[in-house]
């Protein structure tokens, strides 16, 4: 790991044809930990997440990673910083196979580039051997093994969340963005969803996470922000979050 690979908006704000999404907001992704991102439909947390991602340039503010302004870099920039992200749509492509999806997400090979071609043919060999390797230990951690060969629109909702998992993981990030991991899962896939996400974090991985389910989020999160009109209401663990009088009354209800 990276010596400092805290990600952090300070003071973000976004607006949208004059409705303001994001006023004067500031989150901070904890190093090998799990932060959670909740609120209200309408709160923010989808741009804040942009924002993070790089998929949103705030017009004002700072987006840092280790204390280094990355504010003005793309997606694919960010990405070989190390962070990475999933969506609340899976993205999987349906006709290829559960394996070749992955292999698509690996970094580009050396035979897939014009000075590739300079290589020897066992440079290049080498190089996807170590990409089926990667893709298959993953797909052994998530237990899909048995379906790297089938089509992957044949996953149900849950294993395809695990797959989208897999892809993001197969650039070696040492900080993912998902969001709404659980939409559309089934119960017991959340919990052997939650539990891979608990194993990365022990192996020191860092994770901002967007979603609606509350039990899903006390179990993962070490450090929860609660978003409200564009702005941080309150953070801290998800115990004491959930124990705040304006939590309760205005924001978690409609969140959950």
């Amino acid at each position: 790991m990276k010596e400092d690979l805290s990600l952090a908006v300070a003071h973000v704000s976004v607006s949208f044809g004059g409705v303001r999404a994001l006023d004067d907001a500031s989150l901070g992704l904890r190093a090998g930990r799990i932060t959670g991102l909740v609120g209200p439909n309408g709160a923010g947390k989808s741009s804040l997440f942009n924002v993070l991602a790089g998929t949103l340039r705030p017009q004002r503010g700072a987006v840092t990673l280790g204390g280094r302004d990355i504010a003005r870099l793309a997606v694919h920039a960010r990405a070989h910083l190390g962070i990475g992200r999933t969506f609340q749509i899976s993205r999987e492509l349906d006709s290829l196979s559960v394996l070749e999806n992955l292999l698509l997400a690996a970094p580009a090979q050396r035979g897939e580039t014009i000075t590739g071609l300079l290589f020897s043919r066992r440079s290049v060999r080498r190089a996807e051997e170590r990409a089926i390797e990667r893709a298959l230990s993953l797909l052994a951690r998530v237990r899909l093994t048995h379906l790297a060969d089938e089509p992957a629109g044949v996953l149900s909702g849950g294993q395809k969340k695990l797959l989208e998992l897999c892809r993001a993981l197969m650039l070696e990030p040492s900080i993912l963005l998902l969001d709404e991991p659980a939409a559309g899962v089934n119960p017991a896939l959340i919990d052997e969803l939650s539990a891979f996400i608990l194993e990365l974090r022990d192996e020191g991985m860092t994770f901002g996470i967007v979603e609606h389910n509350m039990e899903m989020m006390a179990a993962l999160c070490d450090h929860v922000y609660v978003l409200a009109e564009g702005r941080v209401l309150t953070q801290g663990t998800f115990d004491a979050v959930t124990t705040d009088a304006r939590v309760q009354e205005a924001y978690l209800g409609a969140a959950a």
